[in-house]
């Protein structure tokens, strides 16, 4: 029995004519081109089979395609009109599909204003929208921040009258606990079926919500806005998708990925392992590591690559752990840069050949002497602002293997 799998085809609307940002759908956002953010979004759902970025703009198509995303028509200049309506666009892009031979089921707009989204988002408005036969479309929503039934609107004589007042008296002189909950909605993502985008509307009339944690809501439209969405990706750690590409891996510096890797020096704590530790009542502490890790150092090894580790703590468990791993550790250094410092000249290395990965304050001296620097999602914000990279993982959840699968990409490609 042959199971159909819906096509599900994610678009990315995104015109070159951005008046209150220039360029802005291209511009760096911790490195990476903003629109990179939405393309990564669709690539890594298991629900979508396509995504395709709708523009007017070729070196918007040319960023989008460098970083994955199909460009199979460029959007006609009277759909990229500051007052166009995201209907039309997407009208236009389901006329295209169905008449290429590539009709969807489910068409996802996944705009690239509203960068910050975690990794299962997608998929679950997809399976939401999937799941209810009657539904029309799924909308990304969180808990409004103010009530609207404390709002207001201006009279023509200056007064003022309630914006919503149906079912209460005197809403806005009530306690908020006692109001209806209200939601808005962010921008991060609607699923919708293509007949209803035809029918002429971008929702219907059953629309389910997708609720999102008011933590990841960034609409980026003025530059105040987006110095706080860099804050956001230097300061709270958010879960979110972060973009790659095929040889070029976007950094949050700009700095390039080194494609010369000899040598990676490594902290432990929080970084091969997830930074907490189990203590008995006899004292002897147990961490826990990540196999998979373990798997990408002996890949990296294989390659020539050599890994060390350096260590503030001196626990038997440290040592134990890179025995087992057949590298170097380097424990109890409370001032790490001079053994680090002797590594490399030791071995002759130029410090373009070298990265640190480490995940707090004490790194990073170590951080600024290599020639790159890696921290695990989860690393203390002064690792993070000051880390070249930062992974997609979290310090002992793979956050190693993701950086030694990085470096042997960048050796093959």
């Amino acid at each position: 029995m042959v199971v159909h799998r819906p096509n599900v085809v994610a678009i990315v609307p995104a015109r070159g004519g951005s008046k209150s940002i220039p360029r802005k759908n291209i511009k760096p956002l911790a490195g990476v081109p903003l629109i990179a953010y939405s393309i990564a979004a669709g690539l890594q759902a298991e629900t979508v089979s396509r995504v395709i970025v709708s523009t007017d703009d070729e070196e918007i198509a040319a960023v989008a395609r460098e970083y994955g995303a199909d460009v199979p028509f460029m959007r006609p200049a009277e759909l990229a009109q500051d007052m166009t309506l995201d209907l039309p666009v997407f009208q236009h892009a389901v006329e295209w599909l169905r008449a290429n031979g590539d009709p969807p089921d489910v068409v996802v707009q996944l705009r690239p204003t509203t960068p910050f989204r975690p990794k299962e988002m997608v998929d679950q408005a997809v399976r939401a929208l999937l799941a209810d036969p009657t539904a029309d479309s799924v909308r990304g929503v969180v808990p409004s921040g103010q009530n609207p039934y404390k709002m207001w609107k201006l009279n023509d004589d200056g007064s003022m009258r309630a914006l919503l007042d149906e079912g209460f008296v005197e809403p806005y002189n009530m306690p908020r606990q006692q109001l209806p909950q209200t939601y808005w909605q962010t921008g991060h993502i609607d699923a919708i079926r293509p007949d209803v985008i035809m029918a002429g509307t971008m929702s219907g009339a059953k629309i389910l919500p997708l609720m999102i944690e008011p933590r990841f809501t960034i609409d980026i439209d003025t530059l105040l806005d987006w110095e706080r969405a860099e804050w956001m990706l230097e300061r709270l750690n958010l879960p979110i998708v972060r973009p790659t590409i095929g040889a070029r891996v976007p950094t949050r510096t700009g700095k390039p990925f080194p494609r010369d890797v000899k040598l990676i020096a490594f902290d432990f704590d929080g970084v091969m392992t997830d930074n907490r530790v189990w203590v008995n009542r006899d004292g002897v502490e147990w961490v826990a590591a990540n196999r998979g890790d373990g798997m990408g150092i002996g890949m990296v090894k294989a390659k020539g690559v050599e890994c060390v580790v350096i260590s503030r703590e001196s626990d038997p468990v440290v040592a134990a752990r890179c025995k087992k791993l057949g590298i170097e550790c380097y424990q109890g250094i409370v001032g790490k840069e001079p053994v680090f410092t002797q590594l490399v000249n030791k071995r002759g290395l130029d410090w373009s050949q070298v990265i640190y990965m480490g995940n707090d304050s004490n790194d990073l001296g170590c951080m600024k002497l290599a020639g790159f620097s890696a921290a695990p999602a989860d690393s203390h914000p002064s690792a993070l602002a000051a880390a070249d990279w930062v992974s997609q993982y979290d310090g002992g959840h793979g956050a190693v293997r993701e950086l030694c699968d990085l470096i042997l990409q960048q050796m093959e490609s």
